[in-house]
């Protein structure tokens, strides 16, 4: 069985960073395409960013490109987020999850964390 623990969530003032962490124990980390998303009270879970099983290739959303970056460090089984620049509107519940589809859609994801908040203040 897969899990997924989410980390390094907090409160920041506008422009600062945070970098999240997940860690994934279960199944060898080479064999699934992991992702970011964000869900913000009321709104729906949307894709924040994603990174192939080989780490080779990475895709974001337009709305944080150039802000965040997702790594994966293979040998502690973790995938990163380094949030920078960070804006109130980055504010939201962020979940990291894992799959063998390479998607920005979250039904195509198998394995979710249980989420680590972001507040972002003015």
């Amino acid at each position: 069985q897969v899990q997924l623990v989410e980390s390094g969530g907090g409160l920041v003032q506008a422009g600062g960073s945070l970098r999240l962490s997940c860690a994934k124990s279960g199944r060898p980390a080479t064999t699934y395409n992991m992702g970011w998303f964000r869900q913000a009270p009321g709104k729906e879970r949307e894709f924040v960013a994603r990174i192939i099983w080989s780490g080779s290739i990475t895709s974001y959303s337009d709305s944080v490109k150039g802000r965040f970056t997702i790594s994966r460090d293979y040998a502690k089984n973790t995938v990163y987020l380094q949030m920078n620049s960070l804006k109130p509107e980055d504010t939201a519940v962020y979940y990291c999850a894992g799959g063998s589809s390479w998607s920005i859609l979250a039904v195509e994801y198998d394995y979710w964390g249980q989420g680590t908040q972001v507040t972002v203040s003015s």
